[in-house]
C-alpha cells in the first residue's frame, strides 16, 4: 500500500466519519432516509434528521458535552449536569 492509498483510505474514513455525525451517543438514532412524494407523484430524496440536542451530561464521572436525542432526554437516560 502506497502513499496515495493511504490518503484516500484516510479521506474515505474521514467523509464517513463527518456523516454520521448526526447520531444520538445514547441510543445511537441517526437520519432516516426516504422520499418526498408530490401530488403529481414525483418523488425526490430527502433525510428525516433525528431531534439532537448538545448536553453538558456526566460520562464516567467527567462533564462532557454530547448530541443526545430528546426522546433520551426526556425518559432520563441522560445524567445532566448543571
Amino acid at each position: 500500500m502506497d502513499r496515495r492509498d493511504q490518503l484516500r483510505w484516510v479521506l474515505i474514513f474521514d467523509f464517513w466519519k463527518n456523516q454520521t455525525m448526526r447520531h444520538c451517543a445514547i441510543c445511537g438514532k441517526q437520519p432516516s432516509v426516504g422520499n418526498n412524494v408530490s401530488h403529481a407523484n414525483n418523488k425526490t430524496k430527502r433525510r428525516w434528521e433525528p431531534n439532537l440536542q448538545e448536553v453538558r451530561a456526566q460520562v464516567g464521572g467527567n462533564v462532557k458535552r454530547i448530541r443526545v436525542c430528546t426522546r433520551c432526554i426526556r425518559s432520563g437516560r441522560v445524567k445532566k449536569s448543571a
